[in-house]
């Protein structure tokens, strides 16, 4: 396709070279907004944030990732891909660097901005030198791995973070530094080892970027409500409700003027048909579930007070994972095992919520290790099926119409994670004030094992607070303190159990439109098979007519 380079032959020394590249690059993409999502409360405390300014930090990569899809497609078929990965690394390196120099809060956004707009990029790049590094036989294979890639970078992050933050007094300027050197080596690596050339066509028309201007702050309004919902809480903070109307109005106009155009940038009736929603929505129901790991089994061990390091044996447990899950996926990849290995992936996620969902308040990151494994296995398992799947289903219709799957499947991946993050964590706050008001409610100080109970606490403040009031109201509070821990701990086994239901939920609903395929093509082929038999039978012979002689008539007597 115009865009995509040409794949000739390449000895072995290249094609190796190829992949290093691919993975450096796919690695880079996605490992800078890693680094800042597990090092986001270091970051809050350095840089004097709130936690609302935090969250910004991580909508800003999120914001121009996703939007940026809608160009990159176009970019590569009239421009080339060099060109356009060129100019986002280097424009990323660049600013990062500054970044060290400066290091505000408007700084960070800019520079979290600019690594979204380098990992749209990067991980284009990253599935076509995958693609370059082996023959067009294993073509599928390669994808699956060049999708599957860029997912390592979240596990990777948690792996390398304390290492990083150990030197130089645990400053976030070696998070910066670490990253601009890792851009500075992907752009390095981009221009030395160039891909081969490929067809350009011009493909840009004007009304392609009001339909970007239109398009991309609507989606960016969403991502801003989807992050800072359940901070700000929903329905007490009514910008939210104008960035949700706003929002709304630019998408109907962007519709309106995309399905009115001879050749538009989004395919609007192709999005809008059963099949196309139906893909939609599961893709957003697979990146939901994957959610469960950073709101679920993450936040639930830093409620515990468990930090970076101590969390840095659960996520190589958890990167292994994804690597093991990806190189399975690869490795038995056929057509016809693409949706068994999603249907394996909802089962894992299913399986890993259900031994969840028992947890306690002295439960540690090793008492994960089984649970979160499995989760990564299939959140390796899923990615690179789903996307060939949306791949063929959109060639049917011819090459015009992968730009909109590209923004369709990235719009479903991010949405589907933000949906899961803003989900999950609503849910947990509501079900842990509702056990928090149960639990205080039942806390008579007249019962005796209550009133054990604060006396113990306030005889251990006994060195510490003289005054037996003041100890007994101290007592009193860290009993509280401790009924909301155990609240927080019922809230997350809730979590685990609403995203274990869901998951079943949905293996139900695939195997039910499944079975219902299978159904309606059996039928087809009974029906087809029928009409071929009809067809083909000889029409039945009339029997030879005789023509008997005229009898003369009886004589009269």
């Amino acid at each position: 396709m115009p865009g995509s380079p040409s794949m000739p032959w390449h000895p072995p020394w290249r094609r190796l070279a190829y992949a290093l590249v691919a993975i450096l690059v796919g690695i880079t993409g996605a490992l800078g907004n890693g680094l800042v999502t597990a090092n986001l409360q270091v970051l809050q405390g350095q840089l004097g944030l709130t936690p609302s300014e935090g969250a910004w930090i991580s909508a800003a990569y999120v914001m121009v990732n996703v939007t940026a899809n809608l160009l990159v497609f176009k970019c590569r078929q009239q421009f080339g891909m060099r060109w356009f990965a060129e100019i986002g690394l280097g424009v990323y390196a660049v600013l990062t660097v500054l970044h060290l120099f400066v290091g505000t809060f408007a700084t960070t956004l800019i520079v979290r901005a600019a690594s979204g707009l380098a990992g749209a990029a990067c991980s284009t790049l990253c599935l076509l030198y995958m693609l370059q590094s082996m023959p067009r036989t294993h073509t599928g294979k390669m994808m699956v791995i060049g999708v599957g890639i860029g997912q390592l970078a979240a596990p990777l992050a948690w792996v390398v973070s304390p290492a990083l933050l150990d030197q130089g007094g645990g400053s976030w300027h070696n998070l910066y530094l670490f990253e601009a050197g890792l851009a500075l080596c992907s752009f390095a690596a981009v221009v030395v080892l160039k891909l081969p050339p490929g067809v350009q066509i011009k493909v840009f028309e004007p009304l392609d970027f009001l339909s970007f201007a239109l398009i991309a702050p609507a989606v960016a309004m969403i991502c801003a409500v989807l992050v800072q919902g359940y901070l700000h809480w929903w329905t007490d903070a009514p910008w939210l409700a104008w960035l949700l109307m706003a929002a709304l109005l630019l998408i109907v106009a962007a519709v309106f003027i995309e399905h009115h155009r001879a050749n538009p940038l989004i395919q609007t009736r192709w999005f809008f048909n059963g099949t196309t929603l139906r893909f939609v929505i599961g893709g957003m129901i697979l990146r939901f579930l994957t959610a469960e790991q950073s709101v679920g089994a993450v936040s639930f061990l830093r409620a515990q007070g468990m930090g970076p390091d101590q969390l840095q044996p659960l996520f190589a447990i958890v990167l292994a994972g994804m690597v093991i899950g990806m190189v399975a996926c690869s490795l038995s990849f056929t057509p016809r095992t693409m949706v068994p290995q999603i249907l394996l992936s909802i089962v894992l996620f299913a399986i890993a919520g259900l031994l969840d969902h028992h947890r306690t308040s002295l439960d540690r990151p090793h008492d994960f290790f089984l649970s979160q494994f499995l989760l990564s296995i299939g959140a390796g398992m899923f990615m690179g099926p789903l996307m060939l799947i949306g791949i063929g289903q959109a060639l049917k219709n011819g090459p015009a119409y992968m730009v909109t799957f590209s923004v369709m499947f990235s719009v479903t991946q991010t949405m589907g994670g933000l949906v899961g993050s803003a989900v999950l964590n609503t849910y947990q706050l509501y079900r842990e004030h509702e056990y928090s008001a149960s639990l205080v409610a039942t806390m008579d100080r007249t019962d005796p094992q209550v009133a054990t109970r604060v006396a113990q606490q306030a005889a251990a403040l006994g060195g510490v607070i003289g005054d037996p009031v003041l100890r007994s109201a101290q007592g009193a509070a860290q009993l509280a303190q401790v009924a909301r821990r155990e609240s927080n701990v019922r809230a997350y086994n809730d979590v685990f159990m609403f995203s274990a239901m869901t998951a079943v939920a949905f293996l139900l609903w695939l195997l039910a439109l499944l079975g219902r395929t299978a159904l309606v093509k059996r039928l087809d082929r009974r029906r087809a098979a029928t009409l071929v038999a009809a067809s083909t039978r000889p029409a039945p012979t009339a029997a030879p007519l005789s023509i008997q002689p005229a009898q003369p008539p009886p004589a009269r007597p």
